[in-house]
Protein backbone atom coordinates (compact mmCIF):
# COMPACT_ATOMS: atom_id res chain seq x y z
CA UNK A 1 0.00 0.00 0.00
CA UNK A 2 3.08 2.13 -0.02
CA UNK A 3 3.76 5.09 2.40
CA UNK A 4 0.35 6.33 3.25
CA UNK A 5 -0.94 2.94 5.27
CA UNK A 6 1.20 4.16 7.77
CA UNK A 7 -0.94 7.21 8.50
CA UNK A 8 -3.39 5.10 8.13
CA UNK A 9 -2.35 2.26 10.70
CA UNK A 10 -2.13 5.05 13.13
CA UNK A 11 -5.97 6.45 11.89
CA UNK A 12 -6.91 2.67 12.93
CA UNK A 13 -5.24 2.91 16.26
CA UNK A 14 -6.09 5.54 17.34
CA UNK A 15 -9.72 5.11 16.43
CA UNK A 16 -10.04 1.74 18.46
CA UNK A 17 -8.27 3.38 21.16
CA UNK A 18 -10.61 5.68 21.67
CA UNK A 19 -13.88 3.52 21.06
CA UNK A 20 -12.44 0.50 23.89
CA UNK A 21 -11.32 3.66 26.22
CA UNK A 22 -15.14 5.20 25.81
CA UNK A 23 -16.80 1.66 26.52
CA UNK A 24 -14.62 1.47 29.72
CA UNK A 25 -15.29 4.35 30.76
CA UNK A 26 -19.63 3.88 30.11
CA UNK A 27 -19.20 0.88 31.94
CA UNK A 28 -17.40 2.77 34.73
CA UNK A 29 -19.42 5.17 35.16
CA UNK A 30 -23.18 3.88 35.85
CA UNK A 31 -25.53 5.98 33.29
CA UNK A 32 -28.58 3.93 34.23
CA UNK A 33 -31.25 6.40 36.17
CA UNK A 34 -34.03 4.10 35.97
CA UNK A 35 -32.58 2.37 39.16
CA UNK A 36 -32.18 5.84 40.96
CA UNK A 37 -35.53 7.51 39.99
CA UNK A 38 -37.49 5.91 43.13
CA UNK A 39 -34.94 6.30 45.78
CA UNK A 40 -35.07 10.00 45.22
CA UNK A 41 -38.76 10.65 43.74
CA UNK A 42 -40.56 8.23 47.19
CA UNK A 43 -38.75 10.90 49.63
CA UNK A 44 -39.31 13.70 48.01
CA UNK A 45 -43.45 12.76 48.01
CA UNK A 46 -43.14 12.07 51.32
CA UNK A 47 -41.87 15.83 51.83
CA UNK A 48 -38.37 14.66 52.96
CA UNK A 49 -35.92 16.40 50.86
CA UNK A 50 -32.99 15.37 53.53
CA UNK A 51 -33.64 12.03 52.90
CA UNK A 52 -33.47 12.49 49.12
CA UNK A 53 -30.15 14.57 49.22
CA UNK A 54 -28.24 11.69 51.68
CA UNK A 55 -29.38 8.96 49.49
CA UNK A 56 -27.61 11.10 46.24
CA UNK A 57 -24.70 11.96 48.49
CA UNK A 58 -24.26 8.44 49.36
CA UNK A 59 -23.94 7.34 46.01
CA UNK A 60 -20.68 6.79 44.89
CA UNK A 61 -19.17 9.29 42.32
CA UNK A 62 -19.54 7.32 39.40
CA UNK A 63 -23.04 7.75 39.74
CA UNK A 64 -23.41 10.26 37.95
CA UNK A 65 -26.89 10.80 37.47
CA UNK A 66 -27.53 10.82 41.36
CA UNK A 67 -24.91 13.92 41.19
CA UNK A 68 -26.74 15.48 38.80
CA UNK A 69 -29.54 15.67 40.65
CA UNK A 70 -27.89 16.12 44.36
CA UNK A 71 -27.09 19.70 42.64
CA UNK A 72 -30.45 20.30 41.78
CA UNK A 73 -31.60 19.38 45.07
CA UNK A 74 -29.18 21.73 46.98
CA UNK A 75 -31.20 24.79 45.30
CA UNK A 76 -34.15 23.86 46.32
CA UNK A 77 -34.54 26.16 48.60
CA UNK A 78 -33.85 29.30 45.88
CA UNK A 79 -37.03 27.83 43.76
CA UNK A 80 -37.65 26.44 40.29
CA UNK A 81 -34.97 28.57 38.32
CA UNK A 82 -32.14 27.60 40.11
CA UNK A 83 -32.82 24.46 40.66
CA UNK A 84 -33.27 24.34 37.08
CA UNK A 85 -29.96 25.66 36.21
CA UNK A 86 -28.55 23.40 38.42
CA UNK A 87 -28.77 20.67 37.30
CA UNK A 88 -29.06 21.47 33.28
CA UNK A 89 -25.62 23.48 34.18
CA UNK A 90 -24.09 19.91 36.12
CA UNK A 91 -25.67 17.37 33.35
CA UNK A 92 -23.55 19.41 30.58
CA UNK A 93 -20.39 19.39 32.69
CA UNK A 94 -21.01 15.45 32.71
CA UNK A 95 -22.10 15.08 29.25
CA UNK A 96 -19.24 16.98 28.11
CA UNK A 97 -16.98 14.59 29.72
CA UNK A 98 -19.00 11.86 28.32
CA UNK A 99 -18.27 12.87 24.93
CA UNK A 100 -14.45 13.23 25.25
CA UNK A 101 -12.67 11.66 21.88
CA UNK A 102 -15.98 12.25 20.21
CA UNK A 103 -14.60 15.13 18.02
CA UNK A 104 -11.51 13.44 17.73
CA UNK A 105 -12.94 10.25 16.83
CA UNK A 106 -15.73 12.14 13.53
CA UNK A 107 -12.32 13.78 12.08
CA UNK A 108 -10.64 10.02 11.82
CA UNK A 109 -13.67 9.04 10.13
CA UNK A 110 -13.10 12.00 7.82
CA UNK A 111 -9.51 11.55 7.11
CA UNK A 112 -9.79 7.93 6.85
CA UNK A 113 -10.77 7.42 3.41
CA UNK A 114 -9.48 10.88 1.91
CA UNK A 115 -5.94 9.31 3.04
CA UNK A 116 -6.72 6.53 1.48
CA UNK A 117 -7.78 8.14 -1.54
CA UNK A 118 -5.23 9.76 -1.65
CA UNK A 119 -2.92 6.64 -1.38
CA UNK A 120 -4.30 5.36 -4.48
CA UNK A 121 -3.84 8.11 -6.51
CA UNK A 122 -0.17 8.31 -5.28
CA UNK A 123 -0.05 4.58 -6.30
CA UNK A 124 -2.02 5.33 -9.48
CA UNK A 125 0.56 7.55 -10.62
CA UNK A 126 3.30 5.59 -9.63
CA UNK A 127 1.62 2.68 -11.61
CA UNK A 128 1.14 4.82 -14.73
CA UNK A 129 4.65 6.18 -14.86
CA UNK A 130 6.34 2.13 -14.66
CA UNK A 131 3.79 1.85 -17.56
CA UNK A 132 5.49 5.22 -19.26
CA UNK A 133 8.91 3.68 -18.54
CA UNK A 134 8.42 0.27 -19.25
CA UNK A 135 9.47 -1.05 -22.94
CA UNK A 136 6.85 -4.01 -22.76
CA UNK A 137 3.51 -3.31 -20.87
CA UNK A 138 1.24 -5.90 -20.35
CA UNK A 139 -1.57 -6.59 -17.98
CA UNK A 140 0.40 -8.08 -14.84
CA UNK A 141 2.14 -4.80 -15.23
CA UNK A 142 -1.04 -2.55 -14.89
CA UNK A 143 -3.09 -4.91 -12.65
CA UNK A 144 -0.47 -4.99 -10.30
CA UNK A 145 0.26 -1.51 -9.83
CA UNK A 146 -4.05 -1.03 -9.81
CA UNK A 147 -4.23 -3.74 -7.05
CA UNK A 148 -1.26 -1.63 -4.88
CA UNK A 149 -3.00 1.63 -5.38
CA UNK A 150 -6.28 0.26 -4.32
CA UNK A 151 -4.91 -1.08 -1.28
CA UNK A 152 -5.25 2.36 0.69
CA UNK A 153 -8.43 3.02 0.06
CA UNK A 154 -9.58 0.03 1.11
CA UNK A 155 -8.24 0.37 4.46
CA UNK A 156 -9.22 3.98 4.96
CA UNK A 157 -12.80 2.93 4.38
CA UNK A 158 -13.18 0.26 6.82
CA UNK A 159 -11.04 2.79 9.18
CA UNK A 160 -14.11 5.31 8.61
CA UNK A 161 -16.52 2.43 9.03
CA UNK A 162 -15.65 1.19 12.50
CA UNK A 163 -15.04 5.46 13.24
CA UNK A 164 -18.26 6.21 12.29
CA UNK A 165 -19.58 3.10 13.59
CA UNK A 166 -18.17 3.25 16.68
CA UNK A 167 -19.35 7.02 17.49
CA UNK A 168 -23.00 6.42 16.15
CA UNK A 169 -22.77 3.87 19.42
CA UNK A 170 -21.17 5.83 21.69
CA UNK A 171 -23.08 8.99 20.57
CA UNK A 172 -26.82 6.83 21.09
CA UNK A 173 -25.91 5.84 24.51
CA UNK A 174 -24.71 9.52 25.56
CA UNK A 175 -28.04 10.48 23.93
CA UNK A 176 -30.07 8.48 26.12
CA UNK A 177 -28.73 9.18 29.15
CA UNK A 178 -29.31 12.60 28.22
CA UNK A 179 -32.82 12.31 27.87
CA UNK A 180 -33.47 10.22 31.07
CA UNK A 181 -31.20 12.38 33.56
CA UNK A 182 -33.76 15.75 31.98
CA UNK A 183 -36.73 13.60 32.73
CA UNK A 184 -35.46 12.63 35.78
CA UNK A 185 -34.58 16.26 36.53
CA UNK A 186 -37.83 17.40 35.42
CA UNK A 187 -39.76 15.13 37.88
CA UNK A 188 -37.92 15.82 40.92
CA UNK A 189 -38.18 20.18 40.33
CA UNK A 190 -42.18 18.96 40.16
CA UNK A 191 -42.07 17.07 42.93
CA UNK A 192 -40.38 19.63 45.12
CA UNK A 193 -42.51 22.89 43.65
CA UNK A 194 -45.73 20.58 44.50
CA UNK A 195 -45.00 19.66 48.00
CA UNK A 196 -43.32 23.01 48.61
CA UNK A 197 -40.19 21.50 50.02
CA UNK A 198 -37.66 23.68 51.47
CA UNK A 199 -34.16 22.89 52.65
Amino acid sequence: GGIFMWPLLLFSIASMGIIVERIIFFLFHNLKVSDIEKDILTPLENKNLKQAMDYCEKKPKNKIGAKIILEGLKMAKLGEHRMEKAIESEANEKINNLENGFNLLTALASLSPLTGFLGTVSGMISAFQAIANAQDVNAQLVAGGIFEALITTVFGLIIAIIAISGYSLLSFVVDKFAKNIERLGTDVITSVIINDLKD
